[in-house]
């Protein structure tokens, strides 16, 4: 049978858009597959595991980051184990684990105990206040807005001294005049784990404190004048809410997040500032970060600041005899230098100033010779 003219090239029509149908949905589909990112992978050889281990105030955040580091790339999976800032320091000199990490920075000695060959770097990769949160139930005698006590720095150390024993003391009751606070008797909560928390808590009350100082001191782990020890920002936060007339130190995101009062604390300019997002950036606004990254916040200067608040670190060696994990290690670190960044403000803690994730970055891009650290997508911050 033959075929009119027309017939043919309507035809031709018919498979040249067939044709660039099949195309487009190639297409789509290795557009979808790019986009997935569960398709992805980074280029380490094969499957890549890496064990951390340490500090329970970054853990949340961590935990996050690592879910979603894993989504990005389906062949690199971290797990990370919250353990406390002692321990961590501990099985990361012994080797046991890939990275640590820790609310305060490794000490002199501490970092001469890591072998030489390996090395080690403190990297900040995210920063968050500490505060003093309390258990007052609501009764007919205090009014709603207890969450807004004020309490002024020699008060809150007196208490933790075991100076001041009960809530409706004259010198918690003059800096709160409009608060009826009953007569509870105050039951302090502290950590009874090696923690950086414990170690950055006890460093501010040494400063502010001559009497703190000399009696008590400072450290990861110390001797506590009064009260009960639970383990971790997730113990301790648990058992204020388990105890009436309680108060204890725990990282911000933990008290905000298990809806917890706590303090509005007075700073060195004799300004009561409560805990956020906001004041802790105020707070890392007036300190510069040194070249080998190792800052102590024990008292900062400002009206806007809030005097609790620490950077917290990821422990890494300079070299690593596995040149995959060495790797990983670095994509993971860009990570948390960028889209981490993001995850870090909508969890409550504070993202990093722009000049200190440039710092963090050239310092961790030394860690593997195949992996430049790119920070081009690191969101502006205004501090």
């Amino acid at each position: 049978m033959l075929l009119s003219l027309s017939t043919i090239k309507n035809n031709r029509l018919i498979a040249l858009i067939s044709v660039l149908a099949v195309v487009m949905s190639l297409s789509a589909c290795a557009e979808n597959s790019a986009n997935n990112p569960k398709t992805s992978k980074l280029d380490l050889g094969g499957d890549v595991e890496l064990i951390g281990a340490g500090a329970s105030f970054p853990s949340p955040l961590y935990q996050t980051w690592f879910t979603e580091l894993n989504k990005k790339y389906a062949n690199l999976k971290v797990n990370y184990q919250s353990v406390g800032s002692g321990a961590s320091v501990e099985q990361f000199t012994k080797g046991t684990v890939d990275f640590g990490a820790s609310d305060v920075a490794m000490k002199d000695e501490e970092i001469k105990k890591i072998p030489a060959d390996q090395g080690v770097l403190l990297l900040p990769v995210t920063a968050g206040s500490i505060v003093l949160a309390y258990h007052l139930p609501d009764a007919p005698n205090i009014p709603g807005d207890v969450a807004t006590l004020k309490l002024p720095r020699a008060v809150y150390v007196d208490i933790l001294l075991g100076k001041i024993k009960f809530w409706d003391d004259p010198a918690i009751a003059q800096a709160n005049p409009s608060t009826k606070l009953p007569k509870e008797e105050i039951k302090v909560i502290y950590r009874a784990d090696g923690s950086g928390t414990t170690d950055v808590f006890t460093k501010h009350l040494s400063t502010i404190s001559p009497e703190w100082k000399t009696k008590v001191g400072n450290g990861k782990s110390i001797k506590w004048p009064v009260g009960v020890g639970a383990k971790g920002n997730e113990g301790v936060t648990a058992q204020i809410q388990q105890t009436p007339g309680s108060i204890g130190y725990v990282e911000y995101v933990y008290a905000k997040e298990s809806n917890l009062k706590f303090a509005s604390l007075e700073n060195k300019a004799k300004q009561f500032v409560s805990a956020s997002e906001e004041s802790a950036a105020k707070t890392l606004a007036s300190v510069i970060l040194p070249e080998d990254l190792r800052a102590f916040i024990f008292d900062p200067e400002g009206e806007d600041s809030y005097p609790i608040v620490t950077y917290t670190w990821i422990l890494t060696h300079k070299k690593y005899a596995d040149a995959a994990k060495a790797k990983a290690i670095e994509a993971t670190i860009e990570y948390a230098l960028t889209d981490g960044q993001k995850i870090a403000r909508e969890l409550g803690y504070v993202p990093l100033p722009a000049n200190v994730i440039a710092k963090v970055a050239a310092a961790a891009d030394q860690i593997s010779p195949d992996y430049q650290i790119s920070i081009g997508a690191v969101p502006k911050t205004t501090n």
